[in-house]
């Protein structure tokens, strides 16, 4: 299959939001997606681009993206890199679908695994469901997507079940839910918001600004422009 122009890629999410697939009119694109997360120093996937997308002078080979993944967030309990990380690979997975869809195979058997345990991983769980989540926004519907069919938001509100207290992993339900009605948007986003007071790292990904716009992402998942996203 030939690859495609990375100046194409570059406006997909525009396209994308054309298409209805893009969460919200707020946003412009999917905010899973086109929207880099602020991770610190923290170890992910190679990333050479200073932009949210692939820059074309990547080398990465992609047989090895389940493998160097699943390393990646076996070694992290910090929910935005997990984010980032497979925000990243998502990117990578969309040039080799056979890749995409083993580390999808990989993360469902590791969620399930950690479901049927006595003690359950709730980063386990919201890893597969996260996943599946980027690929229905990056991938679209299609026969090649190998997310059809998945509620990754539903194993995200079962990760948060296993874990109340992790607002990071609520922002990230509050992105998801950009698409769902707005009462259970909000519940995700003003945890999410609550928990940025004590949480450096979140606050400054709250505060940053989706693609250029002047809303911040905390205002933006909230649906108030108004929103000022504390940081202690």
């Amino acid at each position: 299959m030939k690859k495609k122009p990375f100046s194409i890629l570059r406006s997909a999410c525009a396209a994308l939001l054309a298409l209805g697939i893009a969460a919200s009119p707020a946003c412009a694109g999917p905010p899973l997606i086109c929207h880099a997360f602020d991770i610190g120093n923290a170890k992910s996937l190679p990333w050479v681009s200073h932009d949210w997308n692939l820059s074309g002078g990547e080398n990465y080979d992609t047989n090895g993206l389940s493998k160097d993944t699943v390393a990646i967030l076996d070694s992290s309990r910090v929910t935005l890199v997990h984010m980032e990380t497979l925000r990243r690979a998502t990117l990578y997975a969309r040039k080799d679908s056979e890749a995409a869809k083993q580390l999808l195979l990989m993360l469902t058997a590791r969620a399930e695994a950690s479901e049927r345990s006595a003690r359950p991983d709730a980063l386990a769980i919201f890893d597969a469901g996260y996943l599946a989540e980027t690929y229905k926004q990056w991938l679209g519907d299609g026969a090649k997507n190998p997310a059809n069919g998945m509620d990754g938001y539903g194993l995200v509100g079962n990760a948060l079940r296993s874990n109340t207290n992790d607002a990071q992993m609520e922002f990230a339900a509050a992105l998801i839910a950009l698409r769902l009605p707005q009462a259970q948007r909000q519940e995700h986003a003003k945890k999410a918001v609550a928990g940025a007071r004590t949480d450096e790292l979140l606050a400054r990904n709250l505060n940053s600004h989706f693609l250029g716009q002047s809303q911040t992402m905390g205002a933006m998942i909230l649906q108030d422009s108004e929103t000022k996203v504390a940081k202690q």
